[in-house]
């Protein structure tokens, strides 16, 4: 984002220009129009929403899917609620009933209640003790610096698994926060430093939040017209002429200077994850009759896990499932009619062994099959949130994501300290950068 005047497509000119129309570029947009400056858009693709985006779930009649950002809570992400009560948006509280379905590795199916973690007796205590200690490093970790949280230059120095092989020394738990980093980062635990995980868990306000389904939890509210509706709603207010799409930009001309050496690094080392969804879109919800969750965790196959994705008002039904790093990277390589065959075939043999007994479940064939693979989208490089290697926050400060290099001013979900990686963090880092912006140009 710009804050000295631009030559734009047509001889325009503005105050400000901001680079992409997702939720970060557009409500900065809004921002700095409110502070009475002028401003253009400029989106590379054809659209507006960036790492959200709203289809309908099926050829005709009413009902989307969100192939990219899913959910938001009405609680500590106050910004984007706050949006959704202004928009009039209506909210569909992910479901959380039911029996979820965990991929054992010998590959049976063990149905168990989807707010619990099914573990053995006599590993319960030790599960609890792990998530004590990383919930205690997390509180200890500086939200703007984590490089001066206690033990930082230590725990930046190891990955996550090499922290949890070292101080849980439990197969069990590294391979469960393993599960947990691959879902939420789309990477490995293996590429992601220690101290980089235990300060996402606190922009997220801790790692209980950041895996919860339910109240103040991450992954607590859908909306039914979809959350790319955010960006549309945005977009109805800008000024006339404000926004042009399908413009990339290839460059902005200014004096260099060493204070983007720190941005360069972020850019070169940090490690984007993967992270893709195929969606099966069905006639009508035969998992709840068979009272089921329509949540799975795999052990093996391209799914990591699922949710339920449904809107009842719609009359649409749908599982949502989830293929992230590595596997998920391995299952990209094949063709379309392979990627949606695997899935399919795993999906379906994972619910088909959920009955417990002889008769198996009747599991619908789809009516629809939606997918997105964001490493394969054109401007966008993959999802959800760019992760730090081992070394790196503590040898590049943290604020360098944010602070503005001469007349550019950087925003966008990565840069912010709250729910990073995450909608609320796009949008309350437009809103910073919105701030700088007009406080530099309107100044005395």
């Amino acid at each position: 984002m710009s804050s000295s005047s631009q030559f734009l497509p047509s001889s325009k000119l503005a105050d400000v220009v901001v680079v992409g129309a997702g939720l970060s570029g557009l409500r900065a947009a809004l921002d700095v129009q409110t502070a009475g400056l002028t401003c253009i858009v400029l989106e590379a693709t054809g659209r507006v929403g960036g790492k959200t985006r709203s289809v309908p779930s099926k050829p005709s009649g009413p009902g989307i899917n969100d192939i990219g950002a899913s959910w938001i809570n009405d609680s500590t992400q106050v910004e984007m609620y706050r949006m959704f009560q202004q928009y009039k948006l209506h909210s569909e509280i992910q479901r959380a009933e039911g029996l979820s379905l965990l991929q054992l590795p010998d590959g049976s199916v063990l149905p168990h209640p989807h707010d619990q973690i099914p573990l053995m007796e006599e590993d319960q205590p030790r599960l609890a003790s792990a998530l004590e200690k990383i919930r205690t490093l997390t509180e200890q970790t500086d939200l703007e610096d984590p490089a001066s949280s206690p033990d930082a230059k230590n725990l930046d120095n190891m990955t996550a698994r090499e922290y949890c092989d070292s101080a849980f020394q439990s197969e069990l738990i590294t391979n469960l926060l393993d599960t947990v980093i691959q879902s939420l980062l789309g990477v490995e635990s293996n590429q992601i430093s220690m101290l980089g995980f235990l300060h996402a868990c606190k922009t997220a306000t801790g790692i209980d939040p950041m895996m919860s389904d339910g109240k103040d939890g991450g992954q607590y509210l859908r909306v039914q017209e979809g959350m790319q509706s955010f960006s549309k709603k945005m977009a109805e207010q800008f000024s006339p002429d404000t926004l042009v799409l399908s413009t990339p930009v290839t460059a902005i001309e200014q004096c260099l200077d060493t204070g983007i050496l720190a941005k360069q690094r972020f850019a070169s080392e940090n490690t984007i994850g993967y992270y893709s969804k195929v969606i099966f879109v069905f006639s009508e919800p035969w998992w709840h009759t068979a009272g089921l969750s329509g949540a799975i965790q795999a052990q093996d196959g391209p799914i990591l896990f699922s949710r339920d994705t449904s809107i009842p008002a719609d009359d649409q039904w749908s599982i949502t499932c989830f293929l992230v790093a590595e596997r998920g990277r391995q299952w990209s390589q094949l063709s379309q009619t392979q990627r949606r065959n695997t899935a399919w075939t795993q999906f379906r043999r994972l619910f088909e062994g959920a009955s417990g007994s002889s008769e198996s479940l009747n599991v619908l064939e789809p009516i629809n099959v939606l997918e997105i693979e964001w490493t394969k989208e054109e401007f966008f490089g993959g999802a959800p949130c760019p992760v730090s290697p081992p070394g790196l926050i503590t040898t590049v400060h943290a604020s360098a994501l944010q602070e503005p290099f001469e007349n550019v001013h950087f925003i966008g979900t990565e840069t912010a300290l709250v729910w990073k990686g995450y909608m609320e963090g796009a949008v309350q880092s437009g809103i910073r950068g919105a701030k700088e912006v007009a406080n530099a140009l309107l100044k005395g």
